[in-house]
């Protein structure tokens, strides 16, 4: 039988994350979840998912719940935690977190000052959607972890075990590092395969996604176990005529995809130059700038 960590958890926000967190952690509280969200009728919605109930306000959320999601998007974190703050707070004040992987804690800071415990907390990982997948996929995701007290910290990696995940601690000043790595990583990554899948469709591909699915999670699988060593092709080699058929074919067919092409050629050029993997080749610098 599960067993109640907190007595009721209260959520801001009605989207993806805010739905996938509550559902995740629903099990753990002894009440149904509070959701607080300026459009009721997400916010039903996101109710009926989670298995909770609709809140008409702050001080509502905040004198019912001893944990606190706010599941927003980064430009309101801020105003909501100064809206959270000026709701009266029971003792001991809710554990108040935010979800958001571009801001530290410090945007909690109106919450801490009325004495509650503040965290962000990010799950590394993609939600669609779909709630109860993404319960799944959370356990042995990474969450990362900034908080500026030993106290919170400690609440933050029992709530991450909770969720069957694994606790990553971030600085406060190294949190926009961590997130543009991620969105580097992550949305780079779909501009990258979906001007691949155009490019092969104006060659005559009949299904892209097929043809290239098993290159990419190859590739993938090996850049994460042998990072720079998994390179292969054309700029490995030094091959600068076959770089120029591409740079013409892009031209021709695909101008859009040009500028990506390369840039990502340019960057991989120089990575390889400053690892030592060959030598400067300038006449590939020559075709590329």
């Amino acid at each position: 039988m599960t067993s109640h960590i907190y007595q009721r958890i209260g959520i801001v926000g009605n989207g993806r994350v805010a739905c996938a967190m509550g559902l995740a952690l629903a099990v753990h509280s002894a009440h149904p979840p509070c959701i607080w969200g300026r459009d009721k009728m997400r916010a039903r919605n996101a109710a009926a998912i989670v298995g909770g109930h609709v809140v008409s306000n702050a001080a509502e959320l905040m004198q019912r719940c001893d944990l606190v999601l706010l599941a927003v998007s980064d430009d309101a974190i801020a105003s909501v935690a100064q809206t959270l703050s000026s709701s009266p707070c029971p003792s001991p004040a809710p554990f108040c977190i935010h979800l958001s992987g571009g801001s530290g804690v410090s945007v909690l800071d109106p919450l801490r000052a009325a004495g509650a415990l503040t965290a962000a907390i990010h799950p590394v990982m993609t939600f669609t959607g779909d709630a109860a997948a993404e319960v799944t996929l959370m356990k042995g995701a990474s969450f990362a972890i900034t908080a500026s007290e030993p106290a919170a910290i400690a609440q933050g990696r029992a709530l991450v075990t909770l969720l069957g995940g694994v606790v990553e601690i971030v600085e406060e000043d190294r949190r926009p590092l961590y997130h543009a790595a991620l969105s580097h990583a992550a949305n780079h990554m779909v501009t990258l395969l979906v001007g691949a899948t155009d490019a092969l469709a104006a060659a005559g591909v009949q299904d892209p996604a097929a043809l290239l699915a098993p290159l990419v999670r190859a590739t993938l699988d090996n850049s994460l176990s042998k990072g720079s060593d998994a390179l292969s092709g054309p700029l490995l080699r030094g091959d600068a005529q076959t770089i120029h058929h591409h740079l013409t074919a892009l031209a021709r067919a695909c101008p859009d995809l040009l500028p990506a092409y390369r840039a990502m050629a340019q960057a991989t050029l120089a990575q390889m130059e400053r690892r030592g993997d060959r030598p400067v080749n300038h006449a590939l610098h020559d075709l590329l700038d």
